[in-house]
């Protein structure tokens, strides 16, 4: 078998395809870096690994640079991932060689995901990457996605919180703190998982005689539920849990309807401190450390 001349083939038909509307454009990318890194494969069990870098040279000689041989390499992994997964159409080559160089494959698997339900572009899923947001994960939260397991409002929130300091504080409050989130609110959003949007900052409420303010009202259109934030410069004290209890209580008998979820709480402090929740007994109240970057 002539592999060379069947990857010419390959690409000579993708150039021609490349013509019809952007879908059909894309699938037949796909189909044809498949069928290339299947060839590839084979290539280089007969002839040893060196036939790719000398194929490359003559398809670089002949189509030019995208086929250099880095590019053919990534094709040989795309085809080996996808043996064993659905292929994507909804995700352009450009996604793939970002996904590609990644070696663990739930960690591809999760990307994947998000690019498929966020409708991400190449350069977001480029950010995502970037941020560690897989590494920033819970490991419970992985062994869900690893098992297909449906995953709580919670699970998705990244662990340290990325918050973008644009004005380089020196000092940073609680009012400064808020602030840097409400500057880009967008992204502090998608730091906490899918399906958030924002109510208010200084949320008011009124217990007894007294005026209270929350630090930020969410509510989760995926799961239905309000979401009460509170910004901590400190570690997480026992005072806390108990005034996020009370505002979550506040809105689940003030504003929840009976067809939405229960309040959830979060609680952003600047330091982890692990051991607090062996007595924070409410399960809706979740703890996660900020990092300002």
């Amino acid at each position: 078998m002539n592999y060379y001349n069947e990857i010419k083939t390959e690409i000579i038909n993708n150039e021609i395809t490349k013509r019809v509307k952007d879908y059909s454009k894309n699938r037949s990318d796909l189909n044809t870096y498949y069928n290339v890194g299947k060839l590839l494969a084979l290539a280089g069990k007969h002839y040893g690994e060196g036939i790719v870098k000398e194929y490359s040279l003559k398809l670089t000689k002949e189509f030019g640079k995208k086929y250099s041989y880095r590019t053919l390499n990534y094709m040989i992994k795309f085809y080996n991932f996808q043996k064993v997964q659905s292929m994507t159409a909804n995700l352009s080559w450009g996604h793939w060689i970002e996904l590609l160089s990644i070696k663990d494959i739930n960690k591809i698997r999760y990307y994947v995901h998000q690019c498929e339900n966020l409708l991400l572009t190449t350069r977001e899923l480029r950010a995502k990457i970037k941020n560690n947001e897989y590494e920033r994960l819970p490991e419970e939260t992985k062994s869900k996605l690893i098992n297909k397991e449906q995953p709580k409002v919670d699970d998705l929130i990244k662990n340290p919180i990325i918050i973008k300091n644009s004005k380089n504080y020196e000092i940073i409050s609680e009012k400064v703190l808020q602030k840097l989130i409400l500057e880009d609110i967008p992204s502090f959003l998608k730091e906490l998982g899918n399906g958030f949007t924002f109510i208010e900052n200084e949320y008011k409420i009124k217990l007894g005689d007294n005026y209270n303010f929350i630090d930020l009202l969410l509510y989760n259109i995926k799961y239905k539920c309000y979401v009460v934030i509170e910004l901590k410069i400190t570690e997480l004290r026992k005072e806390h849990i108990g005034q996020i209890q009370t505002y979550m209580n506040y809105i689940d008998k003030n504003i929840k309807t009976f067809e939405e979820d229960k309040t959830i709480g979060i609680i952003i402090v600047k330091k982890d401190n692990k051991f607090i929740m062996e007595y924070c007994s409410d399960e809706r109240i979740i703890t996660k450390e900020y990092e300002l970057v």
